[in-house]
């Protein structure tokens, strides 16, 4: 099953940095090292130490430099150098305090970085492990993508590092390469459009972003909202909440690639009033359409490759009909019966008796609530509030969903039943809606 999207808009800030000796190897002097990764909701997890603590980081090229988001004691480890500072990012809020590190080792399996410089954050807008379900320490990017030429094989979950200085391009048919224009040390693309006319825009490339295209309606006035669109919650920032409307797009033309019906949403300007400071920018291009691809990210010499269509490639662009927006809700003891078969032999005799024995083992299980509602959606309107526990869906305790697979199946049909089990003020109500379209 494949799980095709997640709201979850990560930070888009920039801080002073000096790269003199910041700098990531392969040991050995390789001339490259791949590396598995996880993909969650579309989104790309890989394993890193920090200073010998294995921690869980999310790959972004929409941000420039690493983050440490919001580690539990458990996860705590000893920062080097640090600074006090502020930052500000995508959200209706204000700037959040942050901790500057300096020194600081870095570990990717056979990758190194022995003085790298990252910034702490605590704070609850970037709790993506609750939205996630699954534990997400840091956010890397830009940081990496300068040091290596990077290719990403979402079919087969691989990211490869490769050596700029001894990287060699092949004859490739089924390629397509654009020129990667950076501005604040992040890039983008140039591609097409079509809304009622096919037009020009320029994208964020933003791996870090599960949707499929962000476009701003105030950059240009060939962007306009479509007539059919609702008002959705698009995801969380630095700054806090993002809201926007969301639609579908005629067609994306990236070179000869196009991509039909695809999904769009149109965030609110008071939401990301900071991207709007590069007045070029007219969106974000984000992994709901990089995964469709075989990627090469060529930061050194500003190139990009999409090297073939994935298996993900003629995926439906699906979205989230219930509107219901889950979030983990932590763990919780679930009481669970196993069975053992116990043989024995009578006194005297061939025949053997078999006993069926029944045990009961606890285990810890997680547990979703649910963290935003959208006004007048079939589950809105069924009477659920924020804040309900699930406890069953169609019949099944919720403990047994992934929250990817909670998210696909709230995506899957228009008119499937959906009969839900919820925990409300110590009280369990049943409620049942139908998914239904809006756009």
């Amino acid at each position: 099953m494949r799980v095709r999207f997640l709201h979850i808009i990560l930070l888009l800030f920039v801080v002073s940095n000096s790269f003199a000796q910041d700098k990531f190897n392969i040991l050995g002097n390789k001339d490259s090292y791949a590396l598995s990764f996880k993909m969650v909701n579309n989104l790309i997890i890989i394993p890193i130490e920090v200073n010998d603590v294995k921690l869980n980081f999310l790959l972004d090229t929409g941000v420039d430099n690493s983050l440490l988001i919001n580690l539990k004691l458990e996860d705590s480890i000893n920062l080097n150098n640090v600074e006090e500072i502020r930052l500000r990012g995508l959200g209706e809020g204000d700037h959040v305090s942050a901790v500057k590190s300096e020194n600081n080792t870095f570990k990717l399996g056979k990758i190194f970085n022995d003085d790298h410089m990252v910034y702490a954050i605590q704070s609850e807008n970037l709790n993506l492990s609750s939205r996630l379900g699954i534990d997400i320490h840091g956010i890397i990017g830009g940081d990496l993508f300068r040091d290596f030429i990077v290719e990403i094989n979402y079919a087969t979950q691989r990211v490869k590092f490769y050596n700029p200085d001894t990287y060699t391009y092949k004859d490739c048919r089924r390629c397509e390469d654009f020129e990667l224009h950076f501005y604040k040390n992040k890039p983008y693309i140039y591609a097409s459009v079509d809304v009622d006319k096919e037009i020009p825009v320029k994208l964020l490339i933003d791996s870090g972003g599960s949707d499929a295209l962000w476009l701003f309606d105030e950059s240009s006035l060939d962007i306009s909202i479509p007539e059919k669109h609702f008002n959705d919650y698009l995801g969380r920032g630095l700054s806090g909440n993002v809201y926007g409307k969301r639609s579908k797009i005629k067609k994306i033309m990236l070179g000869t690639y196009i991509l039909k019906d695809a999904n769009v949403a149109y965030p609110n300007y008071n939401s990301i009033e900071k991207a709007y400071r590069h007045v070029e920018r007219n969106g974000s291009l984000g992994s709901e359409i990089l995964k469709r691809f075989r990627i090469v990210y060529d930061y050194p010499n500003k190139r990009l490759t999409i090297k073939k269509p994935s298996k993900y490639f003629k995926d439906p662009f699906l979205y989230n009909m219930s509107g219901i927006e889950l979030m983990h809700n932590g763990s919780k003891m679930v009481k669970q019966r196993q069975s053992d078969l116990l043989k024995s032999n009578s006194e005297g005799s061939d025949r053997a008796t078999v006993q069926m024995v029944y045990s009961y083992v606890y285990s810890l299980k997680p547990s979703y609530k649910i963290a935003e509602l959208r006004k007048d959606s079939p589950a809105y309107q069924a009477g659920l509030q924020e804040d309900d526990i699930i406890l069953e869906i169609n019949g099944k305790a919720s403990y047994n969903y992934k929250l990817q697979e909670i998210t696909y199946l709230f995506s899957s049909k228009e008119g499937k039943k959906i009969k839900l089990l919820v925990e409300r003020n110590g009280v369990t109500l049943n409620f049942e809606f139908k998914l239904k379209k809006l756009i």
